[in-house]
């Protein structure tokens, strides 16, 4: 299954103005990364966030929100948030958390 090219262009548009964003196609989706960590992505209709594993977790209390999961083995703090879930100014809140977690990591 394709991802939703059209939530990844709303993701694009709006970290167009952040530092050191970069987009790179994996696991039949795509991921953003700033300063080479992955921070969000797109998979199939879901949006990916790296939120850390205390943010993950109170992420997870929320409606549309699972772990990230696509193997079987799924990824500590990473969450999959179901359309429902990110509509509107959501997504921009949903991004600016998954920057504030990456930011504090060093660069690759």
């Amino acid at each position: 299954m394709a991802y939703n090219e059209k939530l990844d262009s709303q993701i694009a548009a709006l970290v167009a103005g952040w530092s050191h964003v970069d987009r790179k196609k994996m696991f039949g989706g795509v991921c953003h990364l700033m300063n080479g960590n992955m921070f969000c992505g797109v998979y199939k209709d879901f949006l990916i966030l790296r939120l850390g594993t205390e943010a993950a977790a109170t992420a997870l209390r929320k409606a549309g929100v699972r772990p990230f999961d696509i193997t079987g083995r799924p990824m500590p703090g990473w969450v999959m948030v179901e359309e429902s879930g990110f509509k509107g100014d959501k997504l921009t809140k949903w991004l600016e958390q998954a920057r504030a977690f990456v930011q504090t990591l060093p660069p690759k």
